[in-house]
């Protein structure tokens, strides 16, 4: 069992090696909460950052550092919320929603309408990320967090558990900016 584990994470590891990208992270566009247009393409030379959210999730306090992050590079990286009841934890519609993110973190980042990441009916982007990038592309629960280069390639991918904040995660942004 330990020998097949480790085929599976040395196979991941590699998958995004063979990434031949057709597309780019600029070719999807998003439907925002309010019906507006969310296009990927109006923030080439930013770092973007997708993450899948709900509002009844242990996670959901992140809503708070992804507004800090969103604020501080304002003008070199976008946040981009993607609501998805697909982890049972965002019925509301997008109103709702709208008016939780509102009320309780003051997100003035872009978010979307609320869509499905994962299966078949997945947006696009996330087929994308999945097909390019492989399975660390794939949102196991609620805040998985996709970063995307300035070059409109995903750039790295992090669980549900690594906070906004965190060392680690602020170092991928931090560096990308920089190059």
């Amino acid at each position: 069992m330990k020998k097949i584990i480790f085929i599976i994470m040395i196979l991941s590891f590699f998958s995004s090696l063979s990434a031949n990208y057709h597309k780019l992270a600029y070719d999807f566009d998003f439907k925002g909460l309010d019906g507006n247009q969310i296009s990927l393409k109006d923030y080439t030379e930013k770092v973007i950052v997708v993450v899948n959210v709900a509002s009844r999730c242990g996670y959901t306090p992140q809503y708070s550092d992804l507004q800090k992050l969103s604020t501080k590079f304002q003008d070199k990286l976008v946040v981009i919320g993607v609501p998805t009841n697909n982890f049972k934890q965002e019925p509301g519609n997008n109103a709702e929603i709208k008016k939780f993110c509102d009320s309780n973190f003051g997100i003035t980042f872009p978010m979307s309408e609320k869509v499905d990441v994962i299966g078949s009916n997945a947006h696009p982007f996330f087929k994308w990320a999945k097909k390019n990038h492989g399975i660390s592309a794939i949102p196991k629960w609620n805040f998985h967090k996709i970063i995307v280069g300035k070059n409109g390639k995903v750039l790295d991918t992090f669980a549900s558990f690594t906070k906004p904040s965190s060392k680690k995660f602020l170092s991928v942004i931090e560096n990308e900016i920089k190059s």
